[in-house]
């Protein structure tokens, strides 16, 4: 059984840096895809980051590109999003995902592991 923990998130001001982490624990599989979901009070989650296992593949949602990058540490079974130039738009609760297929899909239903959840508030 595969757990994902997600760690980093906190408040900022708007301009500000956060480095979100994903330690996954308990894996099978040798090889994997990460995503990065975020989900606001009253809004669906959306997809902000993906990255394959050998970062030969990366996508980025429109609203964060420039902004936001993601990377990983394998050999330590940690996935990382650095993200930068926060603004009030970005707040949600940020999740990460794994996918056996290492596919690094954009879109949520291609993942089958998932982590609790941890929360991002950016202040104006």
């Amino acid at each position: 059984q595969v757990q994902l923990v997600e760690s980093g998130g906190g408040l900022v001001q708007a301009g500000g840096s956060l480095r979100l982490s994903c330690a996954a624990f308990g894996r099978t599989f040798s090889r994997y895809a990460t995503g990065w979901f975020r989900q606001a009070p009253g809004k669906e989650r959306e997809f902000v980051a993906a990255v394959s296992w050998s970062v030969d593949s990366t996508h980025y949602a429109d609203s964060v590109k420039g902004r936001f990058t993601s990377s990983r540490a394998n050999a330590e079974n940690t996935v990382f999003l650095q993200m930068n130039s926060l603004k009030p738009g970005d707040t949600a609760v940020y999740y990460c995902a794994e996918d056996p297929e290492d596919q690094a899909a954009q879109t949520a239903d291609m993942y089958d592991y998932w982590g609790q959840g941890t929360q991002v508030t950016v202040s104006s």
